[in-house]
């Protein structure tokens, strides 16, 4: 299984909880998709929101085909994402609690398909934020460490 990632939202990993991810198709044209393949995606203003049943990905900028001619793409506009209709329903009900969200989290090429990981999270507050970079910072240092030992 081959996987090339075009582009990650590590600001997600920050900000949010990550409780449960989920693999998701989306629904491109012919210049997102080539558009893509150059590494040309941007999730850090993204959002995923479910309206009428149908998952939708909302505020992913692709930016546009650079050999397309007159008729290319909309850069930022709704993406609907392909799921199955229980993983629909498993993140509908988690959203409906306070404080869930879902967002993107990267976005890559699985075996020649797009797929956009999505996660079902919880947003972090100051301390938690403060408390993390805490932990990575002494992760690193020991890291460091052990490496000059």
């Amino acid at each position: 299984m081959q996987v090339k990632i075009i582009s990650t939202n590590r600001k997600a990993f920050h900000e949010y909880h990550i409780m449960e991810k989920f693999e998701a198709g989306m629904e491109l044209t012919g210049s997102e998709v080539k558009s893509l393949r150059e590494g040309r995606a941007n999730l850090k203003e993204g959002y995923i929101t479910i309206r009428s049943g149908e998952v939708w990905a909302v505020g992913i900028h692709i930016s546009p085909y650079s050999h397309t001619g007159f008729q290319g793409h909309e850069p930022v506009h709704d993406r609907r994402l392909l799921l199955n209709r229980r993983e629909i329903g498993r993140l509908q009900r988690n959203v409906d609690q306070k404080g869930m969200t879902i967002v993107p989290l990267r976005l890559y090429f699985k075996n020649g398909w797009a797929k956009l990981e999505i996660a079902l999270a919880k947003g972090k507050h100051s301390y938690d934020k403060k408390e993390s970079i805490k932990a990575k910072d002494i992760k690193r240092q020991t890291e460091r460490e052990m490496r000059n030992y």
